[in-house]
């Protein structure tokens, strides 16, 4: 497994979401809570996998409490990264969440601690005052942001007063604003994106292409009815850039979402968390790490993702609550 290494912190390129463990958004049961989940965990830093990513509001509280489980005779293989949903982000708020998550994780120090979304509401410095003092406390290794705008994350770090290691943002083929300022701003300044949906919720792995008919296509169900990537209108105008990953995937002797997080991890001082619904596609993932694309296969890839123009439903709830809908 390759890593990223800056800041005094080491993190795989393929890291592990864990947003499905206990949340009932994806449907997978008790079943998949109780068992498969901590399996998923266990083989992850079997093969190398450090980065394991959740939330407090993933399962409000379960996913943490399974990964603490999963990892509690293997915490020094681990790097565990939380985040806070910022709604009142005082210092003291910050602290009494950040101990809350730690209890869960049954850690005595989160490696990262990130900010979910911005509040909009609420100055930086009041989240940043928090989380200075979580670190000095001991209590947090390393800071970081999500979904922050190179703006937003430059004036975290002003705020905070020492690096803000990471922000963690969509990333894929069909979604790739981070390339223009985000992922240059991490490569100068020793920062690292974190990639969340790198796959799109599986859209990029063509399994749902309508025009393989004897693939027997599945139809979206889940978080996925949410995603407006999903919709019939956006699904055939994908077809083309499946079939450029099929066609990629074909010379390396692997899958279409293979070739996808491959991609992603293929920009300087990404990583990408991709979840996993069970030990097997988690393996799959891992696997994406030892891809070499070429660089016509980059330039492929990107002509087909140039050319899709999907049609974005317009979302009738907040930006925030439509966030955490799509991850």
């Amino acid at each position: 497994m390759r890593h990223v290494e800056v800041g005094g912190a080491r993190v795989s390129v393929i890291g592990l979401g864990t947003w499905q463990f206990g949340s009932r958004e994806w449907g997978y049961g008790d079943e998949y809570a109780n068992h498969e989940a901590g399996a998923i965990v266990g083989r992850a830093l079997d093969l190398g996998i450090n980065l394991i990513d959740t939330a407090e509001i993933y399962g409000f509280g379960k996913s943490e409490r399974i990964v603490g489980e999963a990892i509690k005779d293997r915490r020094g293989e681990a790097f565990i990264a939380t985040k806070i949903l910022p709604v009142a982000p005082l210092a003291s708020v910050v602290e009494q969440r950040a101990r809350g998550s730690a209890r869960r994780l049954g850690v005595e120090q989160i490696d990262l601690y990130q900010l979910h979304w911005p509040n909009p509401l609420a100055p930086t410095g009041w989240a940043m005052d928090g989380m200075r003092r979580v670190c000095d406390q001991g209590l947090v290794r390393h800071v970081g942001v999500s979904n922050y705008s190179l703006g937003r994350w430059k004036t975290a770090e002003r705020s905070l007063g020492r690096p803000v290691l990471s922000n963690q943002v969509q990333f894929s083929l069909v979604s790739r604003g981070p390339q223009r300022d985000l992922i240059p701003y991490a490569q100068n300044e020793g920062r690292i994106v974190i990639a969340y949906s790198p796959l799109a919720q599986g859209f990029l792995s063509a399994r749902y292409d309508p025009s393989v008919v004897e693939a027997s296509a599945p139809k979206a169900g889940g978080v996925r009815l949410a995603n407006p990537l999903f919709t019939s209108e956006n699904l055939d105008a994908a077809v083309p850039l499946f079939a450029a990953l099929r066609e990629v995937a074909k010379g390396h002797d692997a899958t279409p979402a293979q070739v996808a997080l491959a991609w992603v991890i293929s920009h300087p001082n990404v990583v990408a968390i991709p979840g996993a619904s069970s030990v097997a596609q988690l393996e799959r993932n891992v696997d994406a790490a030892n891809i070499e694309l070429t660089g016509d296969d980059i330039g492929r890839m990107n002509e087909a993702a140039e050319a899709f123009h999907p049609r974005r439903a317009i979302a009738s709830v907040p930006n925030l609550v439509r966030g955490l809908i799509r991850r």
